[in-house]
């Protein structure tokens, strides 16, 4: 093929490449807001996750409260079972929400496991909220696994 002929076939390409490029729908904008924004907790190996509230809304987060209980002759906190998250080295933790769309990692410690109950000799306030559903995608989210 001849440099002239060269020429000829790329232009086209060029031109319709520019003209696809300049063809976006007024909806989509050039740069996309992350669903979650991590940022370390000062002083901790902990983070901050902080979720738009699209990302809030596709993960269903849900949350209950930390409560204290009398089990056992004793008072202990109690979390839902399904708030407790396991980590690669067996380490036991539950993500608190302080505040809308923010969620924190907090290490718990579980005596044992009642029904649907987790019981605790350490973890996080009584009243605190908890994650119940979505906590391994903030789990996800936190560590950036399947970026």
């Amino acid at each position: 093929m001849s440099r002239r002929n060269r020429w000829m076939a790329v232009v086209p390409i060029l031109a319709c490449g520019v003209t696809l490029a300049g063809c976006k729908p007024a909806s989509v904008k050039a740069t996309e807001s992350k669903p979650a924004q991590v940022e370390l907790i000062a002083g901790t190996e902990l983070h901050k996750v902080t979720l738009t509230a699209r990302a809030a809304e596709r993960l269903d987060i849900k949350t209950d409260r930390v409560q204290e209980m009398v089990v056992g002759g004793a008072k202990r906190k109690v979390v839902p079972y399904a708030a407790v998250l396991y980590d690669a080295r067996g380490e036991t933790w539950v993500y608190t929400n302080p505040e809308p769309l923010v969620f924190v990692r907090h290490a718990i410690h579980v005596e044992y496991i009642r029904g649907d109950r987790a019981v605790l000799s350490q973890g996080p306030p009584a009243g605190a909220a908890v994650v119940t559903v979505g906590a391994a995608e903030l789990f996800g989210a936190e560590f950036e696994i399947g970026h």
